[in-house]
């Protein structure tokens, strides 16, 4: 269909958590305008056990169209019909976007005391495999991200992130 190839879908997952502060930020008007300009059409977000919802629209407007949902059995058929992925710090949720290679951006739920999450965003960051936001910057990253920079992620990269992960958090190196 002509219309479904002019679709640009973000979708944003929270995992199984709460991440309310996540969900207000990509439904505020800033973060629909920026991620509008950019040239995405559509919204869906996973809620997870948040309580936060999100202000549907259809997007027919001119503006971004949004819809959510709170739990699916699996969310890899969204991440790999996306365009761009904003996801929460779970591993599991970084690597299954990086391994179909989609743009991603990481968001650091700040409310989680002794975050290790934010220690392989930050790496993953560094190496250019993804964008790195809080809640209150996420605006701005959505501005600034070019996907050109973006290098793809190759699986044999896990080894030095599982490593540094693992010195982090006191093991001993094998």
């Amino acid at each position: 269909m002509e219309g479904e190839d002019k679709r640009r879908v973000v979708f944003v997952t929270v995992g199984t958590t709460r991440f309310d502060s996540l969900v207000k930020s990509v439904d505020s008007e800033i973060v629909k305008q920026e991620l509008f300009a950019k040239g995405y059409t559509h919204l869906l977000i996973q809620l997870g056990r948040g309580s936060y919802l999100p202000s549907k629209c259809e997007g027919d407007d001119g503006s971004l169209g949004v819809d959510y949902f709170t739990f699916s059995s699996t969310i890899a058929e969204n991440i790999r019909s996306a365009s761009l992925v904003i996801s929460h710090a779970g591993s599991g949720s970084i690597f299954e976007t990086l391994k179909v290679g989609k743009p991603l951006i990481v968001v650091v739920n700040e409310d989680l005391m002794d975050n290790h999450q934010i220690e392989l965003a930050e790496e993953l960051a560094d190496r250019k495999h993804l964008y790195f936001a809080s809640p209150q910057t996420l605006h701005q990253t959505i501005s600034d991200m070019n996907l050109s920079s973006l290098i793809p992620y190759s699986p044999g990269d896990a080894t030095p992130v599982a490593k540094h992960i693992n010195r982090f958090l006191g093991f001993p190196d094998d």
